[in-house]
Parts: structure tokens; sequence; C-alpha cells
């Protein structure tokens, strides 16, 4: 075979590497209509998130509740974290979600308990008139008495113990306020409104003579035959403290 038709049979069989094709890049095209709006990752609406707050609020809300109710019968030691839940209605994994353990859940209850008592106290100020002021003061303690005695009673209890898990709150909070509003109760005496008594005295009659009607209640409803759920009775006692305390402190 000549030289050249060997080389021409020879190329003949090369193979010829087949082109590549073009790599094709899929394009996401912007979808439209509904499916662009399924698309999107899920936002909670304001409602929504409010609604769950609420819901949050008032799960929280059936535990102190519940906590008061035992804790104010049995105390501390007395009542269990079982106990709770059940009377609650919630699982005991569901409480300790809320609250770590029997101590912080007493603690939380203690300072509501302290924020309600005190909330009629902080409206005190000195441009009001003090017979005023201190009349709807007891108007108002008498009705947390009535409507809360048990929130007294658990009160009551933790200071009679020497307040161990409340004694923070009250070097605090307590002092505090008292402090501001003796200082309200002296500028009236100083505007000659109020006869000369000494602040702290007349803060401490005002609870006392409140808080009896839940603290005591039993007894008073022995020799009385009422509670302040009796709505004439509770007129009588609001009116008769009232008279009783500014008749007291009135300027001579």
């Amino acid at each position: 075979m000549p030289k050249t038709k060997a080389l021409a049979a020879a190329s003949s069989t090369k193979k010829i590497p087949a082109k590549k094709s073009p790599v094709k890049i899929p394009v996401t095209l912007p979808v439209k209509g509904p499916a662009r709006q399924r698309a999107k990752p899920a936002v909670r609406s304001a409602s929504a998130v409010s609604r769950r707050l609420r819901q949050i609020e008032d799960k929280r809300s059936a535990i102190l509740g519940a906590a008061l109710g035992l804790f104010s019968r049995f105390g501390l030691h007395g009542t269990s974290i079982d106990q709770v839940a059940a009377r609650a209605d919630v699982s005991k994994s569901n409480l300790l979600y809320y609250f770590a353990n029997k101590e912080e859940l007493y603690v939380n209850v203690l300072r509501d308990l302290l924020a309600l008592w005190l909330e009629p106290l902080r409206g005190f100020s000195a441009e009001q008139d003090p017979g005023e002021a201190i009349g709807g003061y007891i108007r108002r303690k008498l009705v947390v008495s009535r409507d809360r005695p048990d929130a007294s009673r658990l009160f009551c209890l933790e200071m009679i113990q020497g307040a161990p898990l409340l004694r923070d709150e009250l070097d605090r909070e307590l002092r505090t306020l008292v402090e501001r509003k003796s200082e309200v109760i002296r500028s009236w005496i100083a505007a000659g409104k109020l006869a000369p008594v000494d602040p702290h005295h007349l803060i401490f009659t005002l609870w006392a003579v409140t808080q009896h009607y839940a603290d005591f209640g039993v007894q008073v409803q022995a020799l009385t035959g009422h509670t302040l759920e009796d709505p004439a009775f509770f007129e009588q006692t609001v009116e008769n403290v009232q008279r009783i305390v500014l008749q007291g402190i009135a300027p001579r």
C-alpha cells in the first residue's frame, strides 16, 4: 500500500470527539399570583401573636390563682406542685415551664399580692383633699379584702413567718412607697388639713382595720352574722371605718 493511502486509512479510523452540548442552567422565573404568596415563609400576623401572648398570660394567671388558693390555706410547705397543677388544670411539666420550682411560684404569688395591696396607696398626692384621699383608700382596701380575702391571708401568713421570701421586696419597694406617701401625709399636716399624727402609724392603722375583715372574716361573721360579700354590710363597714379614722385625724 502506498504511503499516502496508509495515512489516509489511519486518519479515517481515528475517533473524533463529539461536541459537548452547552450546560443548561435552570432559570427560576418569578411566580405570579397565589402560588407566589404560598412560596413566602409563613409570618405570624399581629393578631396571632397577640392571641398567643394572651393565652400565655391566661395560663400564667390560672397557675398563680390556683397557687394562691392553696398557699393561703396550707402555706408553702403544705402545698405541692402537683396540687397546684391539678387545681390549675395544667400538667406539672407545663407549670414548670412558667415557674422553675415551688419557691419561685410562691414568690411570684407574693409579688402580685404586694402590687395589689399597695396599688390603692399609690394614688395619694399632696394636691388631694386628705379626707377624700384617705376615705377613698379605705373603700378600695375593703374592696380588696372583700374580693381577695385569700390574698390578704397569705400576706399575713408570710409576715407572721418573718417574710423569709419577701424580705427584699419589703426593704425596697414597700419601704420606698411608704416613705413617699408619708411625705404626702406630712404635707397635709403642715397645711393644717390633718391632726399631727405620725404617718407610719396612720398607714399601719389603715392596713390593720381594713385587712381585719379578710384575715378574721370567720370571726366577723360569727359576731355579726355577715361578711363583706353582703352589700349592705359592706357599705356599713366602709362608712363606719371612714368615720372612725377621719374623725380621729381631723384637725383640732
